[in-house]
């Protein structure tokens, strides 16, 4: 393994969630008078941070979104994981090698650590995710394109950033890895390669992405 340390996304990459909060992101923001289809949804927001969806709101319409805004929208989220939720295919068999060869892993998200979990424990991930390697935008205050989560998770996983690679299927979250001075392995299952140019290397399933790494 030529790296010391895999730092995984989160949604799209280890559990199968952009469709679903995407879909129910679309709606909220509809519902609220701000016209958004999936596809807009997809191509502002994947791999953000909420307050980025707060800021371009209010960049685009002079308008704040309502204060309990997060709130409702992760009950509907997590509502919606509870029934829908399921791991990317192939992603247990990818851990479970990692763990198996001794190699450190951990995952840098934008979703809030409520999020992660109510993910984790609903498609059985929970079980490669100790508390000590789970890190969100959260912890850091400035979520992706800003590289300070992954230099966070880096840190207190004491691995050095040019040791790491990020495993990231948003644009934004390529850029955040970029900038922290990681490489990236882009996933391409939903977002086209020409999106994640940032990226190294690219895969499309999960399966391929041990091949990568060595």
């Amino acid at each position: 393994m030529r790296y010391d340390l895999v730092i995984f996304d989160n949604d799209g990459v280890l559990v199968d969630s952009e469709p679903i909060s995407n879909r129910l992101l679309a709606a909220y923001l509809t519902e609220l008078g701000h016209p958004t289809s999936y596809e807009d949804s997809i191509r502002d927001y994947m791999g953000s941070a909420m307050h980025r969806i707060h800021d371009l709101i209010l960049e685009r319409t002079g308008q704040r979104l309502p204060v309990d805004f997060d709130e409702v929208f992760h009950a509907r989220v997590f509502a919606a994981f509870e029934r829908e939720l399921r791991p990317v295919p192939g992603v247990a068999g990818v851990l479970e090698k990692l763990a198996a060869d001794g190699v450190p892993y951990c995952v840098a998200s934008s979703g809030s650590h409520a999020r992660i979990r109510v993910g984790h424990r609903t498609t059985g991930l929970d079980r490669w995710f100790s508390e000590e390697r789970v890190f969100s935008s959260e912890d850091v205050g400035r979520g992706k394109p800003a590289p300070d989560l992954f230099l966070h998770a880096a840190e207190r996983m004491g691995v050095a950033p040019g040791r790491c690679v990020v495993v990231e299927d948003s644009p934004l979250g390529v850029q955040a890895a970029v900038a922290a001075g990681m490489d990236v392995c882009g996933f391409t299952a939903m977002t086209p390669a020409a999106k994640l140019a940032g990226a190294g290397q690219l895969f499309s399933r999960m399966d391929q992405l041990l091949d990568l790494l060595v």
